[in-house]
């Protein structure tokens, strides 16, 4: 126990691939920083890191070490937190990840409310539309759209995640509407970037039909950030595919609009990520339950602003109703 803050200090080097930005993170500076780990490996009598003015590498030494250290560590986390939770404590920090839009517009809010009923957590809001590595990056919790395939993480279905085509209303007035999917050809078309690439495979669907658009990535504008793409839609760039949880005031306020609402686009539930072998402390958990709740709500109010939801699409009715729809939007 006598050299844990060094030991800590090791992991976080590890992790960020500097020693400097490590003690940043534990308030040290960069010569307390090199002195201490200069002392844990006189201790061990090894070298952990071989360091270079540009890079900092870890030492076959060090990767056995830090596997070590990282089990440690984690096990006297997760001892506090359980002897934390035993006295009912609500507090310290927690390192929760969210898509950049969904957390700018929604998330922010909801942390904001839970502090005003727990004071004493702190949050490290990371937003990133990659898939984070709860384990290297040190998140406790993270809110993602899909499942994803990683098996040593929990994945609890939050909320269903309708997705649309949408458009702002000055683009539709000056290029018109796409009334189907094999429409789009005639149209500019906004791109989400993903770690597998661009999704520029756009499929629908109207009862028992499916039709699938290829964007033509040569004429597409696109983004890796979600925000970018929210931007240049409702600055009238061209369509893109948006989760409803992220336009859904702009929906409200008639900066966007639902294109083609007789067809669906394939949803991707809201999932909570966490740990499969860490013991949840009672802030993780306190806050994961506060916020299936505000899934829960939100989510009904969300599906008023999905024609889809409402109307069913291979019906004389529901295609009533949203060519009306479109004609009040038009006009508007």
């Amino acid at each position: 126990m006598d050299n844990l803050g060094d030991v800590r200090l090791f992991v976080e080097a590890a992790r960020l691939g500097s020693l400097s930005a490590a003690g940043r993170k534990l308030g040290l500076t960069p010569a307390a920083a090199s002195a201490r780990l200069a002392r844990l490996e006189a201790e061990l009598h090894a070298r952990l890191f071989d360091r270079t003015t540009r890079q900092l590498r870890l030492t076959d030494e060090g990767r056995s070490y830090l596997t070590c250290s990282e089990h440690a560590l984690r096990s006297l986390d997760d001892a506090k937190a359980a002897l934390q939770e035993g006295q009912n404590a609500v507090r310290g920090k927690v390192r929760i990840s969210a898509t950049s839009d969904f957390g700018r517009n929604l998330l922010m809010s909801w942390l904001d409310e839970f502090r005003t009923r727990y004071p004493d957590v702190r949050f490290a809001l990371t937003l990133t539309d990659s898939i984070s590595n709860l384990v290297q990056e040190d998140i406790d919790l993270a809110i993602r759209f899909g499942t994803p395939a990683d098996s040593s993480l929990i994945a609890r279905r939050l909320a269903p995640n309708p997705r649309v085509l949408c458009a702002a209303p000055k683009y539709i007035a000056q290029h018109g509407e796409p009334q189907e999917p094999a429409d789009l050809a005639r149209f500019d078309c906004i791109v989400i970037g993903s770690p597998a690439g661009p999704v520029n495979e756009w499929r629908f669907t109207r009862g028992d039909q499916t039709q699938t658009y290829v964007v033509p990535l040569h004429d597409a504008l696109e983004s890796s950030d979600g925000e970018a793409v929210r931007q240049w839609t409702l600055c009238g760039y061209g369509l893109s595919v948006k989760s409803i949880w992220d336009v859904a005031d702009d929906l409200r306020a008639g900066r966007l609009q639902i294109v083609m609402p007789d067809w669906r686009y394939p949803e991707q539930p809201v999932h909570a990520l966490y740990h499969r072998n860490r013991y949840l402390a009672p802030r993780v958990r306190v806050l994961l339950e506060f916020l299936t709740e505000r899934f829960a709500q939100t989510s009904g109010e969300l599906s008023a602003l999905v024609p889809c939801a409402q109307d069913s699409a291979d019906t004389p009715a529901g295609k009533t109703g949203a060519r009306s729809r479109r004609r009040k939007a038009v006009e508007a």
